[in-house]
């Protein structure tokens, strides 16, 4: 009795197997070859823009198709997904640094004799937890022999993500500006932050933490400061071509609050190329050599990513 009931099981799991694999062969006899091939090769081409327009038309002309192009697309996703992984979990330190390097300026003689240089360099490394960015940025202009801008910035932020959204970050910066009247200024933060928008067309983070400053003046004065930093990022992809991105960066102290913010409109001129347009506020309520400070500064740059 027993060995009867046995078959009967084996043989119910067998029908049942036999059933999907038909059923499952049905869905695929419905996507036809030609759309087939031609989602294919985009997906051997690897280029995710082609990939989701391929499949895009693909499920408008064949909706009976819609779950076996998307079992497809999902298939290249995770096989990509499973090789980056790979290949960022093997890699060391000093590889898979991506960057920017960007530049602006302008040269004028006669009766004024006047230069004015901007640039900036930043470097990302992206790990499958932990990023690290180095940033550094000098802003010089002179006129008639008289220097009215000299600024100079170098900064450090390593990142850990602990989920999708969340993550900690570390802050090691070093600052020169004469126009506030900073001969050195070192800046140390820890804090959290979170993803708050995730998507294609924009993203938005914010993140906050303690700090602590130490400032030394032109004047010789020196002084340290515990305070509370905050910042925010947003890049806001209005098409392939142009992005819209805002930063800002405020520290508040017992006495003085700092912030920095720069809003720019960026385009694409070639694959590695852009140009963008951008303006910067600076505000500093107290400083030992002046109770207010407000500077802007408007910039046309090139840049360059590699």
């Amino acid at each position: 009795m027993k060995a009867a009931m046995r078959a009967c099981l084996i043989l119910i799991s067998l029908l049942s197997a036999n059933l999907a694999g038909h059923a499952h062969a049905a869905d695929s006899a419905l996507l036809p070859p030609s759309v087939r091939e031609m989602l294919e090769a985009a997906i051997a081409n690897g280029s995710e823009t082609d990939i989701a327009t391929v499949a895009k038309i693909a499920r408008q002309t064949n909706p009976q198709s819609a779950d076996e192009i998307q079992r497809l697309v999902n298939s290249w996703k995770d096989r990509t997904k499973a090789t980056r992984d790979t290949v960022i979990r093997e890699a060391r330190f000093t590889e898979l640094w991506t960057g920017r390097v960007e530049a602006g300026g302008f040269r004028s003689t006669g009766s004024t004799s006047e230069i004015g240089i901007s640039a900036n360099a930043t470097a990302t490394r992206t790990g499958l937890q932990w990023s690290h960015k180095l940033t550094a940025a000098a802003d010089y202009r002179r006129a008639n022999g008289v220097t009215s801008r000299e600024r100079y910035f170098a900064g450090y932020e390593p990142r850990y993500e602990f989920d999708p959204r969340g993550f900690v970050y570390g802050l090691a910066q070093f600052e020169r500006d004469t126009s506030i009247g900073y001969d050195e200024r070192y800046t140390g933060s820890i804090g959290v932050g979170y993803k708050i928008i995730m998507s294609k067309p924009l993203d938005l983070s914010a993140d906050i933490g303690p700090s602590v400053r130490h400032a030394k003046y032109l004047i010789g004065e020196r002084e340290t400061k515990l305070g509370a930093r905050g910042s925010m990022a947003l890049a806001w992809r209005i098409s392939p071509l142009v992005t819209f991105k805002q930063t800002a960066a405020a520290y508040a102290e017992s006495d003085v609050l700092s912030l920095n913010s720069l809003t720019s409109m960026e385009t694409k001129v070639a694959t590695r190329w852009a140009a963008a347009i951008s303006y910067n506020v600076q505000y500093e309520s107290e400083t030992l050599l002046a109770a207010r400070n407000f500077n802007t500064l408007s910039r046309l740059t090139l840049s360059y990513d590699f």
